[in-house]
């Protein structure tokens, strides 16, 4: 019984330690990741980007780096934006094109986070996507060319569109007005 409970101890110690070992890393990554300055990435600039693969491994997060240049995909249910509701505009994480207002986001239940419009014809390209055995369309950032996900035509009105989209090359900015009309409630 006594051996039992040494076991179960150092078991436990171990898990602590590995796991107390992990956050730290993350961290690290999400130091390192903001250390690294993205020249391209513009709110702003509408311009196209047009990099080599080693010049976007330098510059983008793995993660991105692995959605948007090689066409990845996050685990379903992972994604802090899937059941995401604020308000306000999503940005490609690679570049800063603003993708997507989130008046047009709603809840599909695929997994990721979806949209039934993105914010302009310019916004997005449709490429297609044969691979792993199936016929889809792929979309991409209209500046950058970076992997965004797949448009479905499952969606709902008014388009019957769904654009699932992988929540890591999403960035959010909330809305001004919106943030202005909640802080003048809290005062």
């Amino acid at each position: 019984m006594m051996k039992l409970l040494m076991i179960l101890a150092f078991a436990q110690l171990t898990f602590v330690s590995c796991e107390a070992q992990t956050s730290q890393t993350k961290d690290k990554k999400n130091t390192m990741s903001e250390a690294k300055k993205n020249p391209v990435y513009s709110k702003n600039d509408s311009s196209k980007v047009n990099l080599s693969e080693e010049e976007w491994k330098k510059i983008l997060p793995s993660d991105v780096y692995y959605i948007a240049r090689q066409k990845g995909t996050e685990r379903p249910w992972t994604s802090k934006f899937e059941k995401f509701e604020e308000v306000g505009t999503y940005y490609c994480a690679a570049c800063g094109n603003s993708l997507f207002k989130s008046d047009t986001k709603f809840d599909s239940g695929c997994g990721w986070p979806s949209f039934y419009e993105p914010i302009s014809k310019s916004s997005i390209i449709y490429t297609p996507d044969n691979t792993h055995g199936m016929q889809r369309t792929e979309v991409q950032c209209g500046r950058c060319k970076a992997h965004l996900g797949h448009v479905f035509e499952d969606g709902p009105p008014p388009t019957g569109l769904r654009y699932c989209i992988n929540g890591v090359i999403l960035d959010f900015e909330k809305a001004k007005e919106t943030e202005k009309k909640f802080n003048e409630k809290k005062s």
